[in-house]
C-alpha cells in the first residue's frame, strides 16, 4: 500500500486480491463530477471516491462512495443516480463491492506499469483467445514486456470456461471486454470467436472509434458467426460475403485467412525488412525474425498498406534452415503490414497486422522489439522509439509448441501475475 497527500485529496492505493485499487478520501467536497478517468471536487465536505482502477464504469456494484451530508449519511453515487444510504447500508454497499471486485478481477489479469518511462498515462488491453497458437501464452508475456519495461498498463483478457478457467476452446467467453471502453491500444490475438452481443459490443466500439490496434496471426478470421446469425456483428465474421466480404479481417485489418502459403508444421518462417521501409520507426532495431509457424497465404492488400516485414519460407523447423526455392518465395508473402486506415471523419485509425506471432515465434527478440515498438507508433509515440527497444522478457518465458489441444491446461489468469512494481520513487 502506497499514500500519498494532495492538498484536498487523501489516496491511499491498495491491492486486494491481486487487483489495484484508488480509494481518494475527499477533504473539501460535495459532489464529484466524472470526466472519464478523473474528477473535481467543489464545496465544503468529507467524502470518498472508490474505484477498481481501469474498470470505469464496472460490472456490478463497482461504485463511488460519498460521505457528504451534515447529519452524517452516506450516499451511493452511480454516473446516474445519488442514493442516501444509512452507516449500515454504506458498509454492506462497501463489503459487497469489494466481494463483486474479488470475482471479477479472478477474471482479468492486470500489469501495474512501472513509472517513468513513455508509456505511462496508457492503456493497452489484450485479447487472447485462439485454440492452435497459444495466445494464452504470448499475450501476458508481451503485457509484463509493455508495463516493466516501457511504462505501459496493461490488462490482459482470457477465453474462460464457466470455472474461470483459460480455455481457448471456450469461443464464445471473454470476460472483461469493457476495459476497451477506456483503452489507448488493443492487441488482438483471436480465432473465430463467437461471443454474445452485449460483450462483442466494446470491441466493435473500440474498433469503430478509430483507436489503434495491433492484429496477431489468427486475428485475420478473429471471428466467426453462423450463416443464418441475426447478430448484428454478423458482418464481422471472416467468411463474410454480404455486408463486408471477408468480414472484419478484410474490411479493417486488410485480408482475412486464404490457406497455409508455408507447409504447416515441415516449413518456418524468416522475417525479411523490404528496403523501402528499412528507415521506418516500426522496423527500427528489427533485424533478426525467425519463427516456427509458416508463412500465411494473402492475396493482397488495400492501397493504404505499407509491408514492413516479408515472410520468407524455410526449408525446415530452425533458424539456420535455408529458404526454399522456387514459387513459394517468388514474390514472397507479406506477414507483417500497417495500415492508415481512412475514416468517415476524414482521420485514419493506425493498425498494424502481424500473421507471424505464436507464442514460440515471440522467442524471437527482435519480433517482440517490432510488437513493442508498434504499441509507442499507435499511441503516437514514435519519436520515442529507441534504435533498440527493450525487448528484453520479464520473468520466465518457455512457450508451447503450437497445435491443437496443447494448451497448459488447469490455469487461471492470476496464475500469470507478477509483483507489483517498485514505486517508490513517488
Amino acid at each position: 500500500m502506497s499514500i500519498r497527500f494532495d492538498r484536498h485529496v487523501q489516496h491511499v492505493r491498495m491491492a486486494t486480491h491481486g487487483a489495484i485499487f484508488n480509494i481518494f478520501l475527499l477533504t473539501s467536497c460535495t459532489d464529484v463530477y466524472f470526466y472519464d478517468d478523473l474528477f473535481t471536487t467543489e464545496s465544503a465536505a468529507i467524502g470518498m471516491f472508490y474505484e477498481h482502477e481501469g474498470m470505469v464504469p464496472c460490472r456490478a456494484s463497482l461504485c463511488s462512495v460519498m460521505l457528504g451530508s451534515p447529519q452524517g449519511t452516506f450516499c451511493y453515487r452511480s454516473r446516474r443516480t445519488m442514493l442516501p444510504l444509512s452507516r449500515i447500508a454504506f458498509l454492506a454497499c462497501l463489503s459487497m463491492t469489494l466481494l463483486t471486485s474479488k470475482a471479477f478481477s479472478e477474471e482479468l489479469l492486470m500489469y501495474e506499469p512501472a513509472p517513468d518511462l513513455p508509456g505511462n498515462g496508457r492503456r493497452v488491453v489484450l485479447v487472447a483467445g485462439d485454440e492452435e497458437y497459444r495466445s494464452e501464452e504470448a499475450l501476458p508475456m508481451l503485457g509484463k514486456l509493455l508495463a516493466r519495461r516501457h511504462g505501459f498498463h496493461c490488462t490482459v483478457l482470457f477465453s474462460l470456461n464457466e470455472e474461470g478457467v483459460i480455455d481457448p476452446d471456450a469461443r464464445g467467453n471473454i470476460p472483461g471486454l469493457q476495459a476497451l471502453d477506456n483503452a489507448d491500444f488493443m492487441v488482438l490475438f483471436t480465432r473465430f470467436r463467437r461471443l454474445p452481443d452485449e460483450d462483442m459490443k466494446h470491441l466493435v466500439d473500440y474498433v469503430e472509434s478509430g483507436r489503434p490496434m495491433l492484429a496477431i496471426r489468427t486475428a485475420t478470421h478473429a471471428f466467426a458467426y453462423e450463416r443464418d446469425s441475426e447478430s448484428p456483428y454478423a458482418h464481422w465474421s471472416w467468411d463474410n460475403r454480404d455486408t463486408w466480404l471477408g468480414g472484419f479481417g478484410r474490411e479493417i485489418l486488410g485480408e482475412t485467412w486464404v490457406n497455409h502459403h508455408g507447409g504447416h508444421g515441415s516449413q518456418s518462417t524468416r522475417g525479411v525488412v523490404p528496403d523501402a521501409v528499412r528507415k521506418h520507426p516500426l522496423v527500427r532495431g528489427v533485424e533478426d525474425v525467425w519463427g516456427p509457424t509458416d508463412v500465411y497465404g494473402i492475396r493482397d492488400l488495400p492501397e493504404d498498406a505499407v509491408v514492413l516485414l516479408e515472410g520468407s519460407v524455410q526449408e525446415g523447423m530452425t533458424p539456420e534452415a535455408p529458404a526454399v526455392d522456387g514459387p513459394q518465395n517468388a514474390p514472397r508473402m507479406p506477414i507483417v503490414w500497417l495500415r492508415n486506415r481512412p475514416l468517415d471523419n476524414g482521420k485514419v485509425q493506425r493498425i498494424v497486422t502481424s500473421t507471424l506471432g505464436a507464442s514460440v515465434d515471440l522467442n524471437s527478440e527482435d519480433l517482440r522489439r517490432l510488437f513493442v515498438n508498434t504499441a509507442y507508433w499507435g499511441v503516437g509515440l514514435e519519436e520515442q522509439i529507441p534504435d533498440r527497444s527493450d525487448a528484453s522478457l520479464v520473468g520466465d518465458y518457455e512457450p508451447t509448441m503450437f497445435g491443437f489441444g496443447s494448451f497448459v491446461q488447469g490455469l487461471r489468469p492470476e496464475d500469470h501475475r507478477l509483483p507489483e512494481p517498485d514505486n517508490s520513487r513517488h
